[in-house]
């Protein structure tokens, strides 16, 4: 007896495996299965069949050429079979016997591009001579409902296989420099550090920002923070003493296995200069094992930042769980502070918790004079941007410390 089916209206909430189900019982089918062309195989990827585990499971392959998929693709079965016996091509099938065939109704599941993605199909041991061109337009419903679904699918993986390949590309061509934007001191304009940033020489040109969010979407966001603060950290020697670099890592980079051993085999004296921005834009999902890889890096003496304070989340208790060393105010707090009084407010009272708890407070992206005045009166003691300086490459920075490249053993 025919189940019943949801009406058309409810299709859309219907999972693959939920549709399978209520195909197969509403056609009194014993199989009902969604698969893949891969390669010259056939993978199912979604299977109905109860009771019938030790016949079929996703993941299970065949041969293109020992099912019917394949010739019904190609005009020598039909769709639709309600007794294979009917069929001579079926019937010389080995597979026909083997599982067996009786009845059978199977349609392609086709993408938006034209690209035909697998099958849909039904099967039972038994003739069904009560299957008709009904019940197939029926299947045909949900084989599009299934292409639906896994157009989206698809359209994802392939975008993701995409950025992969260009990020890998990018990394093993080394297509990216760092810039070293100065970190000045206020009062005196003496220049205490540098941020390193990322650029990319890529055609067409793409946002730093972006290349790193790719690069974590497709599990890549590690690879690609670590050949930046590797590259940072070739440069560190060559800096004067009284002058640090500071390096951008995520919370994820920091609590995986590979930062703390990097950071860790660089010579004691110059790990004292350097300086780990955490962005306050990446969520830490666990403080506690973020304190225990930042531990012994703190205690060999690199400092912590707190990057983009103000910008977003929780900032007052990001910064209480993480006891940075430096805050950095973030740019869009520190933008119009000589006009509005409220950043300018939110600003002192930034100061004056970082004064309570002896923190350096760090103001990012001062554009105008007006701006560095503003800063400067309300005690924050170092600044960073285009005011002050702007990112260049290394040759430059040196040379705004009096330095010329041909010195630096």
């Amino acid at each position: 007896m025919m189940s019943s089916l949801p009406d058309a209206a409810s299709l859309g909430g219907l999972s693959i495996d939920k549709a399978l189900n209520n195909v197969r019982a509403y056609l009194g089918m014993d199989v009902a299965y969604l698969s893949e062309f891969v390669g010259d195989e056939i993978v199912f990827r979604h299977v109905d069949a109860p009771g019938l585990d030790h016949l079929i499971r996703p993941g299970d392959s065949q041969a293109l050429d020992s099912v019917y998929c394949k010739h019904i693709l190609e005009g020598r079965l039909p769709a639709l079979i309600p007794d294979t016996a009917n069929e001579p091509v079926a019937v010389g099938m080995p597979i026909t016997a083997a599982v067996p065939i009786g009845s059978h109704m199977s349609l392609p599941i086709r993408l938006p591009d034209g690209e035909i993605y697998g099958m849909f199909c039904c099967l039972s041991a038994r003739p069904n001579p009560s299957l008709n061109q009904r019940d197939l337009a029926l299947m045909r419903m949900f084989a599009d409902l299934a292409a639906e679904r896994i157009a989206d699918r698809v359209m994802t993986e392939r975008e993701h296989a995409g950025i992969r390949q260009r990020v890998l590309q990018m990394l093993d061509e080394d297509g990216f420099d760092l810039v070293y934007q100065p970190i000045v001191d206020l009062g005196s304009g003496r220049v205490a550090g540098f941020e390193c940033l990322s650029r990319f020489a890529s055609e067409p040109y793409r946002a730093p920002n972006l290349w790193f969010e790719e690069a974590r979407l497709v599990d890549l966001g590690e690879e690609l923070e670590l050949a930046a603060i590797r590259r940072a950290l070739e440069r560190l020697a060559s800096l004067p003493d009284d002058v640090y670099l500071s390096v951008n890592a995520s919370p994820d980079v920091i609590t995986g296995h590979r930062l703390v051993p990097l950071l860790l085999s660089v010579e004691s004296r110059h790990l004292k200069r350097l300086v780990l921005e955490v962005t306050e834009h990446h969520v830490v999902p666990d403080y506690g094992k973020l304190h225990e890889k930042l531990d012994p890096l703190r205690l060999a003496g690199v400092r912590l930042a707190v990057d983009d304070a103000g910008a977003g989340y929780s900032s007052l208790s990001h910064i209480l769980q993480l006891r940075p060393d430096i805050i950095k105010l973030d740019m869009k707090l520190v933008r119009d502070i000589d006009t509005d009084p409220s950043r300018r407010s939110l600003a002192a009272a930034i100061v004056h918790f970082a004064r309570e708890i002896g923190v350096t407070v760090v103001a990012e992206g001062i554009e105008t004079e007006s701006e560095e005045a503003v800063l400067r009166l309300l005690e924050i003691g170092k600044g960073q941007g285009y005011r002050l300086g702007r990112p260049a490459d290394f040759r430059a920075a040196l040379a705004r410390l009096g330095i010329t490249e041909s010195l630096v053993a």
